[in-house]
C-alpha cells in the first residue's frame, strides 16, 4: 500500500529556515500530483504547495509565494518543501499528501479541490516558529 513518510520539521526562530522531505512507497510517483498542507491550531487545513512530478508544473498558496519553494527528485520518489523567511503564522504539523484519484487537471486544480478522502497521507512532521 501507498506511504507517505515526511521529515525535517522541527522548531525555529522567525526569519530562519527549514527543508521538509517527504518519500512516497508504492505509488506510480511519475503519474500524480503531490504537495504539502499544513494545520494550525484553531484554524482549518491549508494547501501549501503542490507540485507534478510528471511535468514539475507548482502550485503555491499566497501566503507562502516567494518564501516556499517545492521541488521534486522522482528518481528518489520524494518531494521537498524549502522554507525560507519563516514566520510565527507558519507554525503548525505539515502533511505529505498525494493524489490518489489521477483526474485533476493540474497541481493548482487538486490541491485546491480535492477532498481529503481523495489523497493519500503522511502522519505529518512539525514546524514550529517562534
Amino acid at each position: 500500500h501507498v506511504q507517505l513518510v515526511e521529515s525535517g520539521g522541527g522548531s525555529v526562530q522567525a526569519g530562519e529556515s527549514l527543508r521538509l522531505s517527504c518519500t512516497a512507497s508504492d505509488l506510480t510517483y511519475r503519474d500524480n500530483s503531490m504537495g504539502w498542507f499544513r494545520q494550525s491550531v484553531g484554524k482549518e487545513r491549508e494547501g501549501v504547495a503542490a507540485v507534478s512530478t510528471r511535468t514539475g508544473s507548482t502550485y503555491y498558496s499566497d501566503s507562502v509565494k516567494g518564501r516556499f519553494t517545492i521541488s521534486r527528485d522522482n528518481f528518489k520518489n520524494t518531494i521537498y518543501l524549502q522554507m525560507n523567511n519563516l514566520n510565527v503564522d507558519d507554525t503548525g504539523v505539515y502533511y505529505c499528501a498525494a493524489d490518489r484519484l489521477g483526474s485533476a487537471l493540474n497541481p493548482q486544480h487538486w490541491m485546491t479541490r480535492y477532498r481529503e478522502k481523495d489523497n493519500f497521507w503522511g502522519q505529518g512532521t512539525q514546524v514550529t516558529v517562534s
